[in-house]
C-alpha cells in the first residue's frame, strides 16, 4: 500500500499523519512530509504512526535524523498511536527509549 501524508496542527505541535507501508522506497516522501514541521520556530512534530502496517530500517533512519535535528534546535518530534509491526520494531530496536510516544494526538502536551 503506498503511504499517504497529510499535515495538520494540534495546539503548538504540526502533526504529520502517515498511512500505509514505510520503506525504503517512501524514505524521501516521508523526509518531504516532515520538513513541514521545520518552516518556522521551535520544530514540534507529532508524526501519526496509527495507520501504518509496515516500517522498515530506513524510515528509523528517517525520524532519529530529523529527531537530532530537532532537538538541536530545542524542538522535538514525538510519535503517536505506535502499533503492530511498527511498535515491534522500534521495541526491538530500543528507539522507544528515545522517542517519547503518545496513544493519540489528543494526549500531546500542549
Amino acid at each position: 500500500m503506498e503511504p499517504s501524508f497529510e499535515t495538520s496542527t494540534s495546539g503548538s505541535w504540526t502533526v504529520v499523519g502517515v498511512r500505509g507501508e514505510l520503506d525504503l522506497s517512501t524514505s524521501a516522501a516521508l523526509k518531504s512530509a516532515l520538513e513541514a514541521g521545520f518552516s518556522g520556530g521551535v520544530p514540534k512534530i507529532a508524526v501519526d504512526l496509527t495507520e501504518v502496517t509496515f516500517m522498515d530500517s530506513s524510515t528509523l533512519g528517517v525520524l532519529i535524523a530529523f529527531l537530532k535535528r530537532a532537538r538541536e534546535r530545542e524542538g522535538d518530534i514525538r510519535l503517536v498511536g505506535v502499533q503492530g509491526s511498527p511498535a515491534k520494531v522500534i521495541a526491538l530496536t530500543g528507539l522507544d527509549s528515545a522517542f517519547q510516544i503518545d496513544d493519540s494526538v489528543a494526549a500531546l502536551p500542549q
